[in-house]
């Protein structure tokens, strides 16, 4: 069973740890929360490539490095009397009781979907005025489209098959196909967009996630085109001066690895 006192105790560390740099370190002296922002992004994105390389020491690491940023805000929060670190903790607390009532209330689920359809409605109850507030407008693109998506969903408007959505992707590579034949750079563009909206949602028929699957392929490629270079240069024969048939073999070579 996890030691609940340990647990605490290590997190009063870490919050008597920030009171000290904050009273004390110059830089830290300095932070706001407009500063510490993108630093915020670049750790969680850390924290993202830790878990798709499964390295659990890492993802230890940046979840440590995620936990500081929030203590850190919630510090320069306090210091405001604004909210401290408990206000953040009952917040939070307070939303998962409210958004479980299947575990806290007498609510009946019989699935995830369910959980997930309770989930959207009880948001639009809290007096938001559309499903989408809660889609952040600064994320990226196909994180975005894919928040966007789960939305919709979650109040039931969907598509009833897979069948249906990869009917849809088939529509939508029809219609930039025929706007590259005609040249509207911009209506390609728009209709590109279409198709990647539409390939986004199959992806959640199918039960993947975009961004993880796109970035597996990312990681894919840059190992296969780093053996590619390693063989350039034990070649002593530069990428630029190989044949593509050349660059192929070893390309080949790379998949098999």
């Amino acid at each position: 069973m996890l030691d609940k006192t340990a647990q605490l105790k290590a997190f009063e560390r870490l919050l008597i740890i920030m009171d000290e740099l904050r009273e004390q370190c110059p830089w830290d002296k300095k932070q706001t929360m407009e500063s510490l922002r993108h630093l915020t992004i670049e750790e969680v994105y850390e924290l993202g490539d830790a878990i798709l390389d499964n390295d659990l020491d890492e993802v230890k690491k940046e979840l440590g490095d995620v936990l500081l940023h929030i203590v850190f805000y919630s510090k320069i929060g306090s210091e405001t009397e604004d909210f401290d670190i408990a206000d953040v903790c009952h917040s939070i607390s307070d939303k998962l009781v409210e958004r479980h009532p299947h575990i806290y209330s007498d609510v009946k689920v019989r699935n995830e979907e369910d959980v997930k359809r309770n989930w959207e409605q009880l948001k639009l109850k809290e007096g938001k005025k559309s499903v989408h507030e809660g889609v952040a407008r600064s994320l990226p693109a196909m994180v975005k489209a894919n928040r966007i998506q789960d939305k919709v969903a979650g109040i039931g408007f969907d598509w009833e098959q897979p069948e249906q959505v990869f009917e849809k992707v088939e529509e939508e590579l029809a219609e930039l196909k025929s706007e590259i034949v005609k040249g509207n750079q911009d209506a390609i563009e728009n209709e590109f967009g279409d198709v990647l909206f539409s390939m986004i949602n199959y992806a959640r028929f199918l039960k993947i996630n975009p961004e993880n699957a796109l970035e597996r392929t990312n990681k894919k490629f840059i190992k296969r085109f780093q053996y590619l270079e390693s063989k350039s240069k034990a070649l002593s024969k530069p990428l630029k001066d190989m044949t593509l048939a050349e660059m192929d073999v070893y390309w080949e070579e790379a998949k098999s690895l």
